[in-house]
């Protein structure tokens, strides 16, 4: 078996493994994690885009900055992905597929890395055939830095 293969194969597994786990410790409708498999998908197969894939947040982890990225997220994000990130907000309902569970994403460190943060807010869903608006037009670099930083540091905290 092809070691690349196998590795891929494993990966998968794990996660999906680790993401039944973390959406039964929250006791979620359903039991498993909700995240976009086609955006997942496709990182597994084809990494994150060059544009993306050597970033890091540039802004220091401050309190005016994660409250910063927590109005941006309720502006943003929230009526889609919910209040606390479960991917339950009003607007995400009628979608197909629905908005990811970012509360579960962001304890993924495979997922939860800047350069995938990054480009799933920068440019949306359009390409993966999901109704994830990209923000890279409407939100300055440093906003979308922000909502990042919250979704690691006070997502949880409300």
């Amino acid at each position: 078996m092809n070691k690349r293969y196998f590795l891929i194969v494993l990966m998968v597994a794990v996660m999906a493994m680790t993401g039944i786990a973390f959406a039964q410790m929250r006791g979620m409708g359903g039991g498993m994690m909700r995240h976009s498999m086609v955006r997942h998908r496709y990182f597994m197969m084809n990494g994150i885009p060059a544009p993306y894939a050597k970033l890091t947040n540039p802004l220091p982890k401050t309190d005016k900055n994660i409250q910063e990225g927590g109005k941006l997220y309720e502006t943003n994000c929230a009526q889609c992905h919910g209040k606390k990130g479960y991917g339950d907000g009003p607007a995400g309902k009628a979608l197909n597929p629905p908005p990811s569970d970012l509360a579960s994403i962001i304890q993924m460190p495979m997922m939860a890395t800047d350069p995938y943060l990054f480009w799933t807010i920068s440019d949306g869903g359009k390409e993966l055939q999901t109704a994830m608006p990209p923000f890279k037009d409407s939100l300055s670099t440093d906003d979308r830095w922000k909502i990042i930083l919250y979704l690691r540091e006070g997502l949880g905290a409300h």
